[in-house]
């Protein structure tokens, strides 16, 4: 993998089209993504936002265009190759092993960190059991990141609706991602859930530096705390640039107020 450079874009998506049969779902999607930034995706249903994180977590083939994540075009690689070269994703109903615990489901998150000898393992000495304790010990750090420390061994299905959409964030930071790709978090909390997330994204942005792609739907938020907003309607760029900027487009108002409502 070539080495980052860090006058570069993090990610970099270059006329990339989505298309399943005749139906064009992304049409030349073009963007930049800086090393920190936290960039929203907006638009209303059925725009295509969800379908770029799809497309650069390769669980869909483009039809046309390029990927470059930190300079390595992502083109041919697994979903699980992805991951591996340090793209994190989150899922609007988590995407969680609900019969594990919390702690369980992070040790998921680090799966890449593990080593692996059949022979180690199967003794559980040595260098087995040092990435054991060492994986475990990072696991716990993000436990107390997120503030889960009460609801470490308890399984995730019985957890609050709330609760579970952070587990899924800490499930992905767990990774020890350098994007994070953020679907919807949001999507059915409460306001003090709401504020907790804002707070936990902000955190990640600033205490970890990690690049961050948000689809969002809460206007709010996105003024709030968005570096730069990104419009997509029916597949296509609408505009781009900071949130002031981009709210008061008369474009983006008429996705959001006018016929096409949200």
């Amino acid at each position: 993998m070539a080495e980052a450079s860090d006058d570069r874009p993090l990610l970099q998506l270059a006329g990339v089209h989505l298309h399943f049969g005749g139906l064009v779902v992304l049409n030349g999607i073009s963007l930049d993504l800086q090393r920190g930034e936290l960039l929203a995706l907006i638009g209303p249903n059925g725009a295509g936002k969800t379908s770029v994180l799809n497309c650069i977590s390769l669980l869909y083939r483009p039809t046309q265009g390029r990927i470059v994540f930190e300079g390595e075009d992502l083109a041919g690689l697994s979903p699980h190759g992805v991951a591996r070269r340090g793209i994190a994703r989150t899922f609007q109903l988590g995407g969680l092993f609900p019969h594990l615990t919390v702690l369980q489901n992070l040790l998921v998150g680090r799966h890449a960190h593990f080593s692996s000898n059949v022979v180690l393992d199967g003794v559980f000495w040595g260098r087995a059991r040092a990435n054991e304790i060492a994986q475990r010990a990072a696991a716990e750090e993000i436990i107390e990141f997120f503030e889960l420390e009460r609801h470490r061994g308890e399984l995730v299905s019985k957890l609050p609706f709330g609760v579970q959409k952070i587990v899924g964030f800490a499930r992905a930071l767990a990774m020890e991602p350098r994007l994070l790709l953020l679907d919807e978090p949001s999507a059915g909390l409460n306001r003090e859930a709401r504020e907790d997330l804002s707070r936990f994204i902000l955190r990640i942005k600033h205490e970890k530096g990690i690049g961050m792609i948000w689809v969002e739907h809460d206007m709010q938020m996105v003024a709030d705390l968005a570096d730069r907003i990104y419009v997509m309607d029916y597949g296509a760029h609408i505009a781009d640039g900071e949130p002031r900027q981009i709210l008061a487009d008369p474009r983006v108002v008429e996705i959001y107020l006018g016929s096409k409502g949200n």
